[in-house]
């Protein structure tokens, strides 16, 4: 008989491997599951689709609310330093915390995992954080997919996505349409770099000697601020919400006022990290490091004057909001004084 040549395995496709990491991930996903008392769930986990049972939210004219993301460039800096442990934690945080700057409570989610040539020890540390971040966030992981694609991704490259939905009454819903002049900007801090401003970052470090305290900072995980925000909402204490990722500060703030106010920000106020004042030195502008940075502020509530008390007893000391600005009615869009300290 003719011994065939071709085979899946051969062009670079490991399927006995990837079923592995599929029982893997069933096997722990499972015993999450069974700490939620979910049985509903559980007998779903590795089917063709994902199955989750909303009847116990007793939510009175419940929105879906979803939201889709990924970590970035921050994954080649990932594989650069083979730590692959927290940047499943980056990409749930990416996008829950995009939820609940509407209010949402996170029900589930999904990631995706494409990967050049498939390495269960990896892969099962990649999937750690992903639970990590589900757990911190009381979302449940109903399900995903890992993609090894040779040819497409060179050997040790990957990339991941997300997909998560969340749900609120359509009558908490938070909207640009809550805020009202004088509205008082709070500040919640960052963990760090979050997710964002990696492609620069990445260009700094072909001509940068890091020590391993910068290796750290660089990949510390992106903080998730769902259930403080959401024990807010529930006390009705926020009028709007900004998840401060991509464009920085201002460009996301802009997204959650109406178009008729304006924001008033005292950049001075804003507490700067020790890492973005390590990047400053890089030769970076203010505006520059603005628009591309979080700069120290991951989040942002709009909030009337007289919540602010009650809000910050909501977080830990080291989260706790602080006042950077306000809702004007300026001629312009956006006014900013003095300048970040550095």
């Amino acid at each position: 008989m003719k011994k065939m040549k071709n085979s899946y395995r051969k062009s670079g496709v490991n399927i006995s491997l990837a079923n592995k990491f599929v029982k893997h991930i069933s096997v722990i996903s499972k015993k999450v599951v069974q700490k939620r008392e979910n049985s509903f769930q559980k007998e779903n986990i590795g089917g063709f689709g994902s199955l989750f049972d909303i009847s116990n939210y007793k939510i009175k004219d419940p929105v879906i609310v979803s939201c889709t993301d990924g970590v970035g460039t921050k994954i080649d800096l990932a594989n650069k330093f083979k730590k692959f442990d927290t940047i499943g934690i980056d990409l749930v945080a990416m996008c829950i915390n995009d939820l609940v700057v509407q209010g949402a409570k996170p029900l589930f989610f999904l990631d995706y995992i494409a990967i050049g040539k498939l390495d269960l020890k990896k892969t099962k540390r990649i999937f750690k954080g992903i639970i990590k971040g589900c757990f911190l966030s009381d979302c449940s992981l109903i399900g995903g997919e890992t993609a090894e694609m040779p040819g497409i991704y060179s050997k040790n490259n990957f990339d991941l996505a997300g997909f998560s939905v969340g749900i609120v009454s359509k009558k908490k819903i938070l909207s640009k349409n809550n805020v009202k002049n004088n509205n008082v900007i709070l500040a919640i801090p960052s963990s760090g770099l979050h997710s964002n401003g990696f492609s620069l970052i990445r260009s700094i470090l072909k001509k940068t000697k890091i020590t391993s305290k910068i290796k750290k900072e660089l990949l510390k995980p992106t903080k998730i601020y769902s259930k403080e925000v959401l024990k807010l909402c529930d006390k009705k204490l926020i009028n709007a919400a900004a998840h401060i990722t991509g464009g920085g500060l201002v460009e996301n703030l802009l997204r959650s006022i109406p178009d008729n106010l304006s924001i008033n920000i005292d950049l001075s106020k804003i507490k700067t990290l020790k890492i973005f004042k390590w990047l400053k030195l890089k030769n970076i502008s203010d505006l520059e490091m603005m628009k591309t940075f979080n700069c120290g502020v991951g989040f942002c509530l709009i909030v009337d004057q007289r919540n602010i008390k009650k809000i910050k007893k909501n977080f830990p000391k080291k989260f706790t909001p602080y006042e950077i600005g306000r809702v004007t009615k300026n001629t312009k869009r956006v006014k900013l004084v003095n300048s970040l300290k550095w």
